[in-house]
């Protein structure tokens, strides 16, 4: 199973330090942010289970960074949690009405941290709300942005499926196919980063199968852009033998011996009218 990956957006460098390695022990993967314009990107770009977030930010307040990763598309479903030394009920309040998932005071118990986060990661998947393996938004979210998005105009939609994920998984087992996965769900994020707007939105509504909707200008340069930084980094998943020569031998030296080819993200532009028939 993939690292779940934890941002932690923290200027107090002492507090952040011991987070990091915490959670780095505890097998997370961990970002470190120490200004909320940062987070606000590193959000964009790594997109992670969870955000942990600071209230008193040296250059713009935790609040308005949480407005910020709340109404932009890309980032409105990643769970967060508040960590401030403010613990008047108002500033709880206000922070859970921004839409947190949690709100820590300090100082803190770390391992009671540590179960919150947990719970607020385990009960996103358990609402299938988010896939377990790659951390993007699954069915009912999807729906909801696509009802958002039903009247504006200039998005585009397009539908994405990893082809040859499960005869690699056959081959390779359940954790590199895991990986794989991982690695798909990044590659279309860091393409959306690159060609799209803050706007755009990835999902994942089955397995193997991911959405994008998008307001990107130039939807070719996007496409091509996911296809071939895939095509190049899925070589990482197979072994050097089968990177190399660019397929899975299945059933060798058999009357049923075939090539397999090395997975591709396999994608197609959907015209919107045929999302609301």
């Amino acid at each position: 199973m993939p690292k779940k990956r934890l941002l932690i957006i923290e200027d107090d460098i002492d507090v952040a330090e011991m987070l990091v390695t915490y959670f780095e022990a505890q097998g997370f993967e961990v970002i470190n942010a120490q200004e909320g314009a940062e987070g606000i990107a590193l959000s964009r770009a790594k997109f992670p289970n969870l955000i942990l977030l600071d209230v008193m930010l040296p250059d713009m307040d935790g609040f308005d960074v949480c407005k910020t990763l709340r109404t932009t598309t890309l980032t409105k479903y990643i769970p967060i949690t508040f960590l401030t030394q403010r613990d008047n009920r108002a500033d709880k309040v206000a922070g859970l009405e921004l839409g947190a998932d949690d709100y820590v005071t300090k100082p803190f118990d770390v391992e009671e941290l540590r179960l919150r986060i947990q719970g607020s990661i385990r009960r996103a998947t358990r609402d299938h709300l988010h896939e377990a393996r790659t951390g993007l938004p699954s069915g009912p979210l999807i729906k909801a942005v696509l009802d958002e998005l039903v009247a504006d105009p200039g998005w585009h939609y397009l539908d994405v499926m990893l082809r040859g994920f499960t005869t690699f998984r056959e081959v390779y087992s359940f954790l590199p196919a895991d990986e794989a996965l991982g690695l798909a769900a990044q590659t279309l994020t860091e393409a959306v980063i690159t060609h799209g707007t803050p706007h755009d939105f990835i999902g994942t509504p089955d397995e193997a199968h991911f959405v994008v909707l998008t307001f990107a200008h130039d939807i070719d340069s996007l496409i091509a852009a996911v296809t071939e930084q895939f095509a190049e980094q899925v070589k990482t998943v197979y072994n050097f033998v089968d990177a190399e020569r660019g397929y899975i031998l299945l059933h060798p030296n058999t009357d049923s011996e075939r090539q397999e080819p090395l997975m591709s993200l396999d994608i197609q532009h959907i015209e919107r009218e045929y999302l609301f028939c």
